[in-house]
Formats: structure tokens, C-alpha cells, sequence
């Protein structure tokens, strides 16, 4: 039986791909799985036991994903699984900051107490709140995946002239673009030319503080910025100087901290882009059913830190092996199975960066299951060896 340790409330679509007779969900001690929502494990002890960590959401910063990686466990996160959640959002906030929304919605509120004089003082005050239409106006998109690829595509749609920045753009993201989007050939052309630039990019060395002090000298005054991904891409005190000389017009973000909110021309939203009954569902099921499929198969999708890698399971006995990246591993890991006399019916290797994985599918069953795995595990670079 495998043992998951849920640790946050996950959806009852999650659970549900969980609850079958070979799991248990409610295991604190010595569990094969995790699966978690937004639960910090950095100061967390993670046991010898534990395969494989399912992030039900995209974002994998409360996970030690290389101290995870160097013992040889599996994380997955869920990309794609909110991407709808988070593409309206961006849209209500693109439209909405155009027509000053916020601030007007704030001035109304500021009303309560005036009774009947309300209706005038509207009709006296609304001047103050003219905005503009996105209709024909540029956007520029940093990062096309599958955000960026939506929100593209719908901005497209209603009208907008639509620039995309994307080196690492996959074919599968390409297909999928609307052909009324366009493509920038440096990020320098988002700066330099678009009215509203929105970024959907990961948090890396290379993009934190992607918008810096060089890249705002850069923009079109009157710039409109939305950031849905991580706070960490803008570099505040850059962001500060940038709207106080009126090169940034507003700055719409999803990651509050205290500074922003004392900024002026500044919307903070409370953290809501995967915040969708369907989002939370969508992302649970993904979360559970890459967790699952790798604890009964062996089969890895959507992990952050080792390849995706997939055979067909049709009940062989299969030999799953977790280990670096090096020259003749799989040289030693075969020699081994051929003193078992265990013959390999099928076989995969996949490496990511410094990791690799490799999967054997056998003709028969081994005799001597822990003998295998002990000398397996003997072999420099080799972090976790399983027969399923």
C-alpha cells in the first residue's frame, strides 16, 4: 500500500484520484508521497521513505527542489492545470486599468454618507476617471507558455496588436498561438514599443528583476505593467522611480508586500490568480494523478527536477532507477541485471541536466528482489533504485 502525507486542504478531485485500496491519504509516518498546495517544507523533515512531492499549483518556492533532487526524489508541480484562472485575471486587470476601474471604484465607495447627493456628485466627479480602450493598443507578452500563450491569444481577439518575447517558446506553444500574434525579436522591442507589457516567466537567477532601472529607461512613457508571476521579477526601487518620473502609468501585481502598497498608481491584488473553484480542482487532480501514476508505474510527467519519462505498463516486472547524470551508468546499472540473470524486455533512459532516470521493463520477475536493489544502490550516483 502507498502511504501519502497530504499536507494543506486539497481538492476533493485530488483526493478522489487518491482513494482507491492500494493508498492511504492519511499517513503522517513514513510516507511514499507528499501532496501539497502552498506548505513551506524548507524547515520541514522529509523521511528516507518519501518518492515522489506533488505540488498542486505551478510554483515550487516553499520546496527544497535541489536538496530533493540530490536524494533522488521526484517533484511535480502542475503547469497549465490554472493557466485559465490566471488568463482572466490578467484580462480584468488589462481592461480595468485602462479605465481607471480601481481608483473609481474606491472614489465611489468614499461617497457613503453623501445620501442624496451621491447621484450628482458622480456625474461631477466620473471626469476623473477617463480612460482609454485596449482596442488597438500594443501589448507585449514576456514568456508564451501556457499563460502567456492565453493571454496572447485573447488579447488578440479584442483587438489588440500583440508582441510576444519568448526565446525558449516550445513547438506545442507555437502551434497553439493565434496567427494575429506577433513575435519580438529581443525583449528591448517589448520595452521600446508597447503600451501594456505583462510577463509570465519563472523566477530564476536570469529574470529576477527583469524590469530593472535599464529596462524602464527603455519603455514607452505611459507604460501600463502587469505581473502575475513572481514579485521578484521587478526590482521595486527601479518600479518606484519609474512611475514618480511617469515613464510606468500603473503597475498591477499579484504579490503584495508593504512597500507596494504605499506606492503610488500601484493595484496590489491579494495573491488570487489560481484563486478559481476550478483552478484549485484542476490543479489537485493533475497534482494527484502525476503522483499516482509514478508510485504504481514508474512513469514521470511534469517533474521540475528529472525528465519526463514514459513506457507503457502491461504488468511487467519494472526496475526504476534514480541516479546522476555520468558517463557509463547505464553500463554498470545493465552488467548488474545480467549476473541476476534478469533479461530487460524494454528499456528508457532520460536525463535532465545533472539527473537521469532510467526504466526497465523485464522478461520474468527477480528472485532476489533486495540483493538486487542493495547493489544497484552501491553504484556511485545512484540515489534510489525500486521494483514495481
Amino acid at each position: 500500500m502507498y502511504k501519502i502525507q497530504i499536507l494543506n486542504t486539497i481538492s476533493s478531485k485530488g483526493l478522489d484520484v487518491l482513494n482507491r485500496e492500494n493508498f492511504n491519504n492519511n499517513a503522517d509516518d513514513s510516507p511514499h508521497g507528499i501532496l501539497l498546495r502552498s506548505y513551506n517544507l524548507h524547515n520541514t523533515h522529509i523521511p528516507s521513505s518519501v518518492l515522489a512531492i506533488a505540488r498542486a499549483g505551478v510554483g515550487i518556492n516553499n520546496i527544497p527542489v535541489n536538496d530533493l533532487t540530490s536524494r533522488g526524489i521526484i517533484v511535480f508541480n502542475t503547469p497549465g492545470a490554472n493557466a485559465n484562472s490566471v488568463k482572466e485575471l490578467v484580462i480584468m486587470s488589462l481592461i480595468a486599468s485602462s479605465r481607471h476601474l480601481f481608483k473609481a471604484v474606491k472614489w465611489t465607495n468614499s461617497l457613503i454618507g453623501e445620501g442624496e447627493s451621491v447621484p450628482i456628485l458622480v456625474e461631477a466627479g466620473k471626469k476623473e476617471f477617463v480612460g482609454v480602450e485596449i482596442r488597438g493598443k500594443k501589448l507585449g507578452v514576456i514568456g508564451v507558455g501556457a499563460i502567456g500563450g492565453l493571454v496572447s491569444n485573447d488579447a488578440a481577439s479584442l483587438g489588440m496588436e500583440v508582441l510576444a518575447f519568448d526565446p525558449f517558446i516550445s513547438v506545442n506553444t507555437a502551434w497553439q498561438l493565434s496567427r494575429e500574434v506577433k513575435r519580438a525579436h529581443n525583449i528591448e522591442e517589448i520595452f521600446s514599443t508597447c503600451d501594456y507589457i505583462t510577463m509570465h516567466v519563472p523566477l530564476t537567477e536570469e529574470t529576477r528583476e527583469l524590469l530593472n532601472e535599464k529596462a524602464f529607461q527603455q519603455m514607452k512613457k505611459g507604460v501600463q505593467l502587469l505581473n502575475f508571476s513572481r514579485g521578484e521579477l521587478v526590482d521595486e526601487v527601479a518600479l518606484e522611480n519609474a512611475l514618480l518620473s511617469n515613464i510606468v502609468a500603473s503597475y498591477i501585481t499579484d504579490f503584495p508586500n508593504e512597500k507596494l502598497l504605499s506606492m503610488k498608481n500601484v493595484v496590489v491584488i491579494p495573491h488570487l490568480g489560481a484563486s478559481t473553484i476550478e483552478s484549485e480542482e484542476n490543479c489537485a487532480y493533475m497534482a494527484a494523478h502525476q503522483l499516482k501514476n509514478f508510485l504504481e508505474t514508474g512513469n514521470i510527467t511534469n517533474s521540475v527536477n528529472f525528465p519526463n519519462v514514459y513506457l507503457p505498463y502491461i504488468g511487467r516486472e519494472r526496475v526504476t532507477v534514480v541516479h546522476q547524470n555520468i558517463p557509463n551508468m547505464v553500463g554498470q546499472i545493465t552488467s548488474i541485471m545480467a549476473r541476476y540473470s534478469i533479461n530487460i524486455a524494454d528499456m528508457m533512459n532520460r536525463s535532465k541536466e545533472a539527473w537521469a532516470y532510467t526504466m526497465m521493463d523485464l522478461d520474468g520477475t527477480v528472485d532476489h528482489q533486495e540483493a538486487l536493489i542493495t547493489e544497484l544502490l552501491q553504484i556511485a550516483g545512484v540515489k534510489k533504485v525500486r521494483i514495481i
